[in-house]
């Protein structure tokens, strides 16, 4: 059975994160917009609007026993949505390589948040910026992407467990030789259950749980 939700549009609110925060209740809410006036990324990284992009977030509220990787369960709900996408742990969206989206997650006392942006066409994007579609998908594609999405994702996050091996059949990272912060260097061998990245290191076999990480040739 679908997990029942609301949804809400919106034409270019402060964040997507807080509105759907904010106006979560008894049902899990869904807030989709074309644009932020101040939204972020990972880290506090800043948000760029692309003349068609995605911004959509996804409110409920939390189990305390939950330990799930709820980020590579809204990754791998972003790729039942665009199957053309792939998977670069642990929170970004890849599109021929370049990267093209990312998700956020927030926790709070008693909700989750998860959200996900996208640059869906951008003309004349900056150095380091890349969207999905080299021509213009017109102005409602982000609100069906952004439902697609949410919906599946609401889907899994209601069905026990999450989808491992699916995560790692799109996971680019899998077989790269990697760095992260500070000075950490291997090969990306597999993704735990628990969702973190396996690497085959010099000095044995570690899990990253966090951090930046970086594929290398």
């Amino acid at each position: 059975m679908a997990t029942p939700y609301r949804q809400v549009r919106l034409v270019s609110p402060q964040s997507t994160q807080d509105e759907a925060l904010q106006r979560l209740d008894d049902v899990p809410v869904v807030v989709i917009a074309e644009k932020q006036e101040a939204g972020r990324g990972r880290t506090g990284s800043d948000w760029w609007n692309a003349p068609r992009g995605l911004a959509a977030s996804v409110a409920f509220r939390k189990q305390s026993a939950d330990l799930r990787p709820v980020s590579l369960i809204a990754g791998v709900a972003a790729v039942r949505a665009l199957p053309e996408l792939s998977l670069k742990w642990p929170n970004d969206l890849m599109h021929s390589d370049l990267k093209v989206g990312g998700i956020l997650v927030e926790i709070h006392d008693d909700a989750v948040v998860t959200g996900l942006g996208m640059n869906l066409w951008w003309p004349d994007a900056p150095e380091g910026a890349a969207a999905l579609y080299e021509t213009d998908p017109g102005p409602e594609r982000h609100a069906e992407i952004g439902a697609l999405w949410a919906a599946e994702f609401l889907r899994l996050v209601g069905q026990p467990g999450w989808p491992r091996d699916e995560y790692r059949k799109h996971c680019v990272t899998l077989g790269w030789m990697i760095t992260w912060e500070p000075e950490g260097r291997g090969r990306a061998i597999d993704v735990a259950p628990d969702g973190g990245l396996v690497v085959d290191t010099d000095g044995g076999v570690e899990t990253l749980y966090a951090g930046r990480v970086r594929h290398i040739r």
